[in-house]
């Protein structure tokens, strides 16, 4: 299971060094266009998505950040070969014209609109550094990801796709930020979440000058890409000072108004029925098995949307696809599984409870891809419980004041604890590393 990484230190006295760069894009920028060849991240993308994706467009970005290599017999290295055929296929873009270089530097206002009135999402796009200590990780990550995403980094020579930071509020950002957006749009889509996506290129020296000066003032929290960010510093260690490889592509975003905010990410535990697992937590955990209008899965999903909206609930569920119980009150022995040397904005994370008290307490169940499976929503948590003969455990997502107070206190929450939402598009803006 997850541990912090060790006693709370400050943060660095150094803020975000945010760097214009001269990007990669479609030359076709019709809005049709951009939606049949951009995606989801690559860690949203289902493999019957990936395909689904890769259907629509032969140019689908999918293409380059999630290639699709047959299993090897002989055993080799499947993230090699996959990061090899990647830079084949961006090699044969470039050849092409499908994919076209900016002359000169910029960076990207990037605007998303949901489609369900809620407020609009806005930060800048750049090549911000990895080295300064200005950006603070959250969460643990998973050494093979890493290394899968390190590999394709280094096969492509470009960032595919932004992280995303959560930057502290800044009055002059936010005035720069509504000043910059007065032309039209640059690039514009909508997603298939209904979400608009629009990105003006920004090339005008002082207002760039302005904006990266106003950015260096803040430190930021690492709201979606620990992987890909843990990558980046990988691939710089063993580039030897090649130029670009210092930076990683980012989408910048203040925290709070005009920002991000978190959802839930779930869990499936494959191949363990309702009835063991209950066994077990019982041994922990007050345990209630809760009411449904019907048997069916979509009931149960309607029932858990109710449960997660009710303000007075705590614990978490487990679920089956067809039944429900609610865990709370955990015993003195699950919270002495916490580690005590953890900070205290840490130990009092729904998610941790979960993972060091549930999981690796009391089911004694190894945190690793394989035992533990994500799920990005309870509709996905739920299908995939009865995918796998197992077990989802249904957690509320933390407040973006829990994920900046573990960030600053220098500890981590278990891999994939936090959904920020909405997510960039990818393939709309990529940062080859050279100039």
């Amino acid at each position: 299971m997850s541990s912090p990484s060790g006693p709370a230190s400050p943060p660095p006295a150094v803020g975000l060094e945010v760097r214009p760069f001269r990007a990669l894009t479609y030359r076709r920028h019709h809005p049709d266009d951009l939606a049949r060849v951009s995606s989801p991240a690559y860690d949203l993308v289902t493999s019957a998505g990936r395909d689904r994706l890769a259907e629509a467009d032969p140019h689908n970005i999918v293409r380059l950040i999630l290639p699709h290599v047959e299993p090897d017999p002989g055993g080799s290295d499947g993230a090699a070969r996959s990061a090899d055929q990647a830079a084949e296929t961006l090699e044969r873009w470039l050849a092409d014209g499908i994919l076209v270089r900016d002359g000169q530097p910029a960076l990207w206002l990037y605007e998303m609109t949901p489609p369900d009135g809620r407020p609009e999402t806005v930060g800048w796009l750049g090549a911000v550094a990895t080295g300064s200590g200005a950006v603070l990780p959250h969460e643990d990550t998973y050494p093979p990801a890493v290394e899968g995403r390190r590999a394709l980094l280094a096969a492509t020579a470009t960032d595919l796709e932004p992280i995303v930071l959560a930057h502290d509020p800044d009055p002059e950002v936010a005035d720069l930020t509504g000043s910059a957006r007065s032309a039209a749009p640059t690039l514009e889509v909508q997603d298939t979440e209904g979400v608009r996506h629009r990105l003006w290129r920004v090339t005008d020296r002082p207002l760039l000058d302005r904006v990266t000066a106003a950015l260096h003032r803040t430190s930021a929290v690492i709201a979606d890409g620990h992987h890909r960010f843990a990558a980046a510093r990988a691939h710089a260690r063993g580039a030897a000072g090649a130029p670009g490889s210092d930076a990683v592509l980012a989408l910048v975003t203040p925290m709070g108004p005009g920002g991000l905010r978190v959802a839930a990410i779930h869990r499936v535990l494959p191949d363990l029925g309702l009835d063991r697992a209950v066994a077990g937590a019982t041994d922990g955990f007050r345990v209630r098995e809760l009411p449904t209008a019907g048997t069916g899965p979509d009931a149960v999903v309607v029932a858990i949307d109710r449960w997660l909206a009710a303000s007075g609930e705590t614990g978490f569920l487990l679920i089956d696809g067809r039944r429900l119980v609610q865990l709370s009150e955990p015993s003195a022995a699950v919270l002495g599984a916490i580690p005590t040397e953890a900070p205290d904005a840490w130990r009092g994370l729904d998610v941790v409870l979960a993972h060091h008290g549930l999981l690796g307490h009391l089911l004694h169940r190894a945190d690793d891809p394989s035992s533990v499976v994500v799920a990005h929503s309870v509709e996905e948590a739920v299908r995939t419980a009865l995918d796998r003969r197992g077990v989802g455990l249904l957690l509320r997502a933390p407040s973006p004041a829990d994920v900046a107070a573990v960030a600053r206190a220098g500890a981590r929450m278990p891999r994939k604890s936090t959904l920020f939402v909405p997510k960039p598009r990818t393939g709309l803006v990529l940062r080859p590393l050279a100039d």
